[in-house]
């Protein structure tokens, strides 16, 4: 039962669109499915998922989404409250809030004092920011957020689960004593991993921490596991990224079911009987090549074949250019005889920077060099790290901007 006997809250977000990215709306799909049997009602629940998966025209089985190999189809009952162009980090905030737009309300949490909320998002994400289809939710703005909904008395306790490369980013600046507690997939350095790639598919169908906590939570008595528990399982099974927790500890000492009721004891048996076997862990940021020496591997057709090794030819070209026009920027940022290349390596997960000057900068480069919301730049995320990292060592924003600028207006035949 929900802590003081309130409300139990659940929103579940999918930041992302297209095919490449099924795995985020499976996961998100899938924890719709353990909320709704957990009893949970649709009411009380936010889906947040851009929707353009299920019917998909490379979907083999139109209608439905898989979250494994084989899996039960996972999209069946899921609610569409924000699809399309409504999947935005302003629409994910005012939701948070119970703030429904006044020219087109939407479901939102209607959360009090004596209620709990279970938030889980899962997209691409790197150094304080995570990524919306067309928009960007920034550490700043998230962590405002929640502080403001303590100062209001909207919950109390709140539990975050993060689903992105970096996420443990998002939260170095969450207090400790506001009874909420984040879990997130990787470290503040560190990317997440994609699993379970399907050949029929042609794309991932999960994540693993998603894969791994959603186990966790169909295969145990939710009543007496704690959301530690939870987390002390994640980090032995997650090998190749660091699972990271934040907060308040003393809201992770609560058993699951203060957050997610309880697991029917028939699932429950029957999950612990398929046991949990992920495979074909690949790099988040390595999935979209992948995918392509995939189709390029199988592909019969000499033009279709053709068209797909100049597409991932186009691919590497564009992480090239990407990489080279910020290491151009990083370089501009220090004097001569200070310069130090930062654009291979990764933000450092004990660095400290301030999470609005990062905004101001990561807004700057994606609006004059490369906007990641455009499918075409999306591999810019994986490099923003670096502004993390030039704001940590104590580079003005003015400077880093400066920078920016400077690189992007060169001529063509200069430009990196």
């Amino acid at each position: 039962m929900a802590a003081g006997n309130g409300k139990y809250w659940v929103m579940l977000v999918a930041g992302s669109n297209t095919w490449e990215n099924y795995r985020h709306q499976a996961d998100v799909c899938h924890a719709y499915q353990i909320v709704h049997q957990n009893g949970i009602p649709d009411e009380q629940i936010v889906v947040m998922m851009y929707d353009d998966i299920a019917n998909n025209d490379h979907n083999p089985t139109p209608g439905e989404i898989i979250n494994s190999p084989d899996g039960p189809n996972v999209y069946t009952g899921v609610p569409k409250d924000y699809t399309g162009g409504d999947v935005t980090a302003e629409n994910f905030l005012a939701a948070l809030k119970g703030e429904p737009k006044k020219n087109r309300p939407k479901k939102v949490l209607r959360s009090g004092r004596n209620d709990t909320i279970f938030i889980y998002l899962s997209d691409h994400g790197n150094a304080g920011l995570f990524c919306f289809p067309n928009s960007t939710l920034y550490a700043h703005d998230l962590i405002e957020t929640i502080k403001g909904m303590a100062r209001d008395e909207t919950f109390s306790k709140m539990v975050i689960y993060m689903e992105s490369c970096y996420s443990g980013s998002m939260f170095t600046e969450l207090p400790g004593d506001i009874h909420v507690y984040a879990v997130t997939a990787a470290s503040p350095d560190q990317s997440s991993y994609a699993c379970y790639f399907d050949p029929v598919r042609k794309t991932c169908l999960a994540d693993k921490f998603s894969a791994l906590w959603m186990y966790y939570t169909e295969s145990n008595d939710l009543d007496k596991v704690t959301f530690l528990d939870q987390f002390s399982y994640l980090q032995g099974n997650m090998k190749k990224s660091t699972p990271c927790s934040f907060g308040d500890e003393t809201t992770g000492k609560n058993p699951i079911s203060q957050c997610l009721r309880n697991t029917p004891q028939v699932i429950q048996e029957s999950t612990k009987a398929q046991k949990l076997v992920l495979t074909d862990l690949i790099h988040a940021r390595e999935v979209p090549f992948k995918i392509l020496d995939h189709q390029i591997e199988t592909e019969t057709h000499a033009g279709r074949k053709q068209d797909l090794i100049k597409k991932r030819e186009t691919l590497h070209q564009t992480r090239d250019k990407i990489k080279r026009t910020v290491e151009a920027i990083s370089q501009r940022c220090f004097p001569d005889g200070e310069v130090e290349d930062i654009s291979g390596g990764a933000y450092r997960a004990g660095s400290r920077m301030d999470s609005l000057t990062l905004k101001t900068v990561a807004e700057h480069f994606r609006t004059t060099c490369f906007d990641w919301h455009k499918e075409e730049f999306q591999m810019a995320l994986s490099h923003t790290h670096v502004f993390a990292d030039l704001c940590a060592r104590g580079v003005k924003a003015e400077r880093i901007i400066e920078a920016i600028t400077a690189v992007s207006s060169l001529p063509t035949k200069h430009h990196p």
